[in-house]
């Protein structure tokens, strides 16, 4: 029996039959190729993260204020002075047309420097020459600077003791209060102590080995409960500083970590260093700026709310989540830091430039030179040249951050950091209400970076004592840099006149920016 044949019907089934399987093996393959895609695109995403993490690293190890930088400079100074060394002096030819000679001009030294002068006349008295008689007719003059070394020397008082002839009356000088009993270090030596802890971050060992190579035997200790007895005397200054910088309209604030022992435990608490700045210069004020600092076992907002409780105004600071509770009152305003954005934007834009993060550094940039030049004015005229010429590149960039952003990723560093600048538009865009406020919170960092800088030179504070001391001392030295004044010279004289009983109703004689040093005052008699 014959088999039959395939009907058309059949070979239209099993054509159907082929499209599906094909139309299926089709969707599979394309859907597989979609998640390859997607897997792709989140691996490229990965590795981009990690390589800005990686970049942020190696400008941390190695940027501009890092060892890196320090151990090019070593070697230029080594190049520099290799070739110093093989080039011997060479005398210039006397030219007859002086207007093509270029005279170097001579640099001044500084004429407020202590100056020795060393006259050096002739050997003979006469003219070698002929033997007439010598005038003068002026004088060549040139400057060197001179290192005189650091000498410890023992400063002995004496008081002569005299008795009446008449009623046999003993009268002696009164002996000198001593900043500590009994102790053996002038308020010179405790000034210097202290400047060297905190304004130098040298340990107290150190300080000791130093000492011991001056022929000055003294153990570590003895310094430490040196400088704390002496650091104690300087809380007066320190509350009254706290007390003004809380009156001011505008105050920085940062903060930094403080690695805190725990007594008897070998563990550290996770402790945090605030800086509050009040300095308005930028703006043209004439009121004398002001920085305070204050340790915390804890790093949350309850710490500032706490230490500027009374204060009424704008505080610029970063977007650390601790502020939020602040600003809720309405009493303090928000202001943020436009120099947070640029370095969001900048850590994209230094590994892996687009054309988005070019324009939005482009525009940063033209904000700051705007403000360089107007640094110092009034604050209506800061305030009228922000509206005529810094608010509309400020428009231009919120404009790129909320169209350009809405494509991005959010994943993408980039969309996280245009993120980071709408969310927080409104304190960003403040200081162009306000002419004494600034675009960013730089004033606060310059002065917390002095004290990230020296933590290297030790692991942790002995405790939260020490810590609440070191925040008094470093208030002290950072309040009379910024007023220009000589920060040892001040803590040796203002130490010594607390310590004589000085008058409370007085202390704002002593604030570093109304201070004087003191003549020397003819000792009273005691009987």
């Amino acid at each position: 029996m014959s088999e039959q044949a395939p009907s058309t019907a059949d070979f239209f089934a099993r054509i159907a039959l082929l499209e599906a399987a094909v139309s299926a093996r089709d969707i599979t393959i394309a859907e597989r190729d979609e998640q390859l895609r997607r897997e792709r695109a989140e691996a490229a995403l990965r590795i981009q993260r990690l390589q800005l993490q990686i970049d942020r690293f190696n400008r941390k190890a190695f940027g501009r204020s890092s060892e890196k930088l320090g151990q090019m400079r070593l070697e230029l100074e080594d190049l520099e002075t290799d070739f110093a060394a093989s080039v011997p002096d060479i005398e210039l030819p006397i030219v007859a047309d002086t207007a093509k000679v270029r005279v170097l001009p001579v640099r001044k030294l500084n004429p407020n420097l202590p100056r020795k002068h060393d006259v050096r006349e002739p050997s003979c008295a006469c003219c070698p020459g002929c033997g007439g008689d010598l005038r003068a007719m002026g004088e060549d003059s040139e400057e060197m600077l001179d290192l005189v070394a650091q000498a410890w020397q023992v400063m002995e008082t004496i008081r002569p003791k005299y008795s009446c002839r008449t009623c046999d009356k003993i009268i002696q000088a009164p002996a000198p209060v001593k900043a500590i009993a009994r102790g053996k270090l002038s308020y010179a030596a405790l000034a210097h102590i202290m400047m060297a802890k905190w304004g130098y971050h040298l340990p107290f060992y150190r300080q000791a080995q130093m000492m011991a190579a001056k022929g000055v035997d003294i153990e570590r200790s003895t310094l430490a409960r040196s400088a704390g007895y002496a650091a104690a005397l300087l809380d007066p200054i320190y509350n009254r500083i706290r007390e003004i910088g809380r009156t001011r309209t505008k105050i920085h604030t940062d903060d930094t970590r403080l690695p805190i022992l725990v007594p008897s435990a070998g563990k550290t608490h996770k402790g945090a260093l605030w800086v509050y700045v009040a300095d308005d210069r930028n703006s043209g004020s004439q009121e004398p700026p002001i920085a305070w600092y204050r340790a915390t076992l804890g790093r949350a907002g309850e710490s500032v709310m706490t230490e500027l409780a009374g204060f009424a105004g704008t505080l610029q600071a970063d977007g650390f989540s601790g502020y939020n509770q602040i600003y809720k009152g309405g009493a303090i305003r928000e202001a943020a830091c436009l120099a947070h954005l640029r370095r969001k934007i900048f850590d994209v834009h230094d590994s892996q430039p687009t054309e988005l993060s070019t324009t939005a550094m482009a525009g940063i940039q033209a904000i700051y030179r705007i403000e360089e030049e107007i640094r110092g004015l009034p604050p209506a005229e800061r305030l009228a040249a922000r509206r005529r010429r810094t608010r509309p590149l400020v428009r231009a960039l919120r404009r790129q951050l909320m169209r350009q952003g809405k494509g991005l990723s959010r994943h993408a560093d980039i969309a996280k950091a245009f993120a980071y600048g709408t969310k927080r538009w409104r304190a960003f865009n403040r200081f162009l209400y306000d002419g004494q406020l600034e675009p960013d919170n730089l004033i606060a960092e310059r002065a917390i970076r002095g004290f990230t800088v020296g933590r290297r030179n030790w692991l942790f504070s002995g405790s939260f004592a020490a810590a609440e001391r070191s925040a008094v001392v470093l208030s002290i030295i950072e309040t009379c840099k910024l007023c220009g004044v000589d920060a040892e010279a001040y803590m040796a004289d203002v130490t010594e006149r607390i310590q004589n009983d000085w008058p409370a109703s007085r202390w704002d004689e002593l604030m570093p920016w109304n201070w004087a040093r003191r003549q020397e005052m003819p000792l009273p008699l005691a009987a």
